[in-house]
């Protein structure tokens, strides 16, 4: 028996011969201590953000329905497709309902192989059925253990590359080692498990390992054809898991371009590895249209082909080579746009425009009322670096390497790997033996209630981050929810979202049926939100985009009016007419408001006839 703990509650020409500065292949220390050493580190990564995990949640103590509910926003939808290929009586079955899937979005029939990167949900739940380990290990063990694992992956493939480059296990040691002391810097996988980036970046650390031992002089045509292949194997992992893949790629293509410009190397093959996985994912998921208008294929289309026509473009004296070289970006950036927006048009794509709408606003390109970018801009994840991120860099000796002299660099490794030893056993064992627990007994209770009280087809609509949980909880359909990549999804979730805007009964009402809801959600900590500063609460968004004055004392931009209607999650608790007539409370606790629409009744034609 486990002792009784207190609740704390936890709310080409290939690689180029003028790489002259690269070391030789072969290696001075022993393979041996080489895998011993990044193995351990891995092993170690692990372990630690699994006791974490533990220690935070007390996940093995507590009950099923609080550990779905750990599953935070869309790390909750991401599960509830792991555990419906679980729940389904064969994996043909669990297959066709997801690409034939009707209780994601209400009164629609999506694809979701074709709409969400969820090949890994699949294949692990395929792995989980044919392993025949289900006596001995739970579904959500197996799940939650394979993404620790993964990064064991992520450590080793940053110990290979930093021994590549240094020809030097002490260096991988070392960069392992800071991966894990700066562990709040570099992930935060022991809390959003299910996150994307979580099972896409250890693939994508293993393709910088492998384009790093590709580009070392003096490899055999062999090896180079199978270091290729581990190059194109792990892009298309790390593509076919994150829908964000393309973002990334085309900053990796762009340094490529760089290098490529200013004679370091020509790598063709590298871009090809490049278009073939993106290519390989935009099958798999059903022609998605959102890989074909990508930025990254654009461009790596346009750097190919300028480069072939333009030639002589590494000739002549100083200035000469300036000027074509500035051409030739020039040539590129064109080009790339130029094919980026015929494809969109062509397409009609506009999954992924609230991302440049985002970007424009965060870059200071004009001020934005887009309700889409307003939500991303008012994320602290996606907030400026704040200054204590430094401190904490510098706390554990990572940024002096970058800012030290060559003369002094080996004594100052050397130094910096006994500093960071000693201080970190110490940022480590403290937060090994914080013990605490996941504690949400409001949510809890509405999740059971839906699953006891509530039919099994009922449409439920509510904030995006709710209802994943809903749907992973209860399986109950949804009106929307936290995968974003889809324009006509983006627009029904703003609509959804009046419930906290001023708006009247009849137009909620008339939207919430038209989406096909049942039952919505108001939760108090969005009605009367604090956490946001005035502008960035959602009521405010919603306000701004409605054309209306924000609540509280502040500047409103002269344009704005003053609403007609009083806000609905609030005018709804008087429980009088209209919201009466058309709206019923059916559970109520400390966090949540439930409540049921009314079906209003048809007048007959001959009652209306004179």
């Amino acid at each position: 028996m486990t002792a009784p703990r207190q609740r704390k509650g936890s709310k080409g020409k290939d690689p180029g011969s003028n790489i002259q500065n690269l070391k030789p292949d072969c290696i001075a220390e022993p393979r041996q201590r080489f895998a011993t050493v990044g193995i351990s580190l891995g092993l170690l990564c692990c372990i630690y953000v699994s006791t974490l995990h533990e220690n935070d949640l007390w996940f093995s103590n507590i009950k099923e329905v609080e550990r779905e509910i750990s599953f935070r926003t869309e790390c909750g939808l991401y599960y509830s497709y792991y555990k419906q290929m679980l729940k389904a009586p064969s994996i043909q079955q669990g297959l066709y309902e997801l690409i034939h899937d009707n209780t994601t979005e209400s009164k629609r029939t999506i694809n979701i192989l074709q709409r969400m990167n969820i090949y890994q949900e699949v294949f692990l739940s395929i792995l989980y059925r044919i392993l025949h380990i289900q006596t001995y290990l739970e579904p959500i063990y197996f799940y939650i253990y394979t993404v620790f694992a993964l990064q064991t992956v992520y450590v080793i493939a940053l110990f290979i590359t930093s021994w590549l480059l240094s020809d030097s296990w002490l260096a991988g040691a070392l960069s392992g080692v800071w991966y894990i002391l700066n562990r709040v810097d570099t992930t935060r996988v022991e809390f959003t498990i299910s996150l994307r980036e979580n099972w896409s970046i250890p693939f994508f650390a293993l393709q910088v390992a492998a384009i790093t031992c590709y580009l070392r002089p003096q490899l055999k045509p062999i090896q180079q054809r199978v270091v290729l292949w581990l190059v194109f194997v792990s892009t298309f992992c790390f593509c076919l898991t994150w829908q964000f893949n393309q973002f990334v790629l085309l900053v990796q293509a762009l340094i490529i371009f760089t290098l490529d410009c200013l004679d370091f190397f020509t790598v063709v093959s590298l871009y090809l590895m490049q278009v073939f996985s993106l290519l390989l994912v935009w099958l798999l998921q059903f022609c998605n249209s959102m890989i074909l208008g990508s930025l990254v294929l654009s461009f790596i289309v346009s750097a190919l082909f300028i480069k072939h026509f333009q030639t002589g473009l590494k000739t002549g004296g100083f200035v000469i080579r300036v000027g074509k070289l500035a051409l030739h970006t020039l040539l590129v950036l064109t080009l790339t746009f130029t094919i980026n927006y015929s494809a969109k048009t062509i397409l009609q794509l506009k999954s992924d425009e609230h991302i440049f709408k985002f970007i424009k606003a965060k870059f200071g390109f004009g001020a934005t009322r887009d309700f889409d970018a307003s939500l991303y801009l008012c994320e602290e994840a996606f907030g400026l670096l704040p200054l204590d991120t430094f401190e904490r860099l510098a706390g554990t000796v990572l940024l002096y390497p970058y800012l030290c002299t060559l003369s002094v660099l080996f004594i100052l490794l050397l130094l910096v790997a006994l500093s960071n030893l000693s201080f970190g056993s110490t940022i480590l064992m403290e937060e090994i033996s914080e013990l605490r627990e996941f504690y949400d007994p409001d949510t809890v209770e509405l999740m059971e209630w839906i699953r006891l009280k509530t039919p099994k087809r009922a449409v439920f609509a509510g904030s995006m981050q709710l209802l994943a949980g809903i749907k992973l909880c209860t399986g109950r359909v949804l009106t929307n929810h936290p995968h974003y990549e889809d324009q006509a999804l983006r627009e029904r979730t703003r609509q959804v979202y009046q419930i906290y805007a001023r708006q009247s009964a009849e137009e909620v009402h008339k939207v919430l049926s038209s989406v096909g809801a049942d039952y919505i959600v108001l939760e108090d900590s969005i009605c009367y939100e604090r956490r946001h500063s005035r502008g960035c609460r959602l009521r405010d968004l919603l306000d701004l985009a409605n054309g209306h004055i924000m609540d509280g004392p502040g500047e409103n931009e002269p344009d704005l009016i003053l609403a007609t209607h009083p806000r609905f999650c609030e005018a709804i608790k008087t429980d009088m007419p209209p919201y009466s007539t058309l709206f019923t409370r059916v559970f109520k606790n400390k966090t949540f408001n439930v409540y049921k629409l009314k079906k209003l009744k048809k007048k007959n034609k001959a009652e209306n006839s004179p």
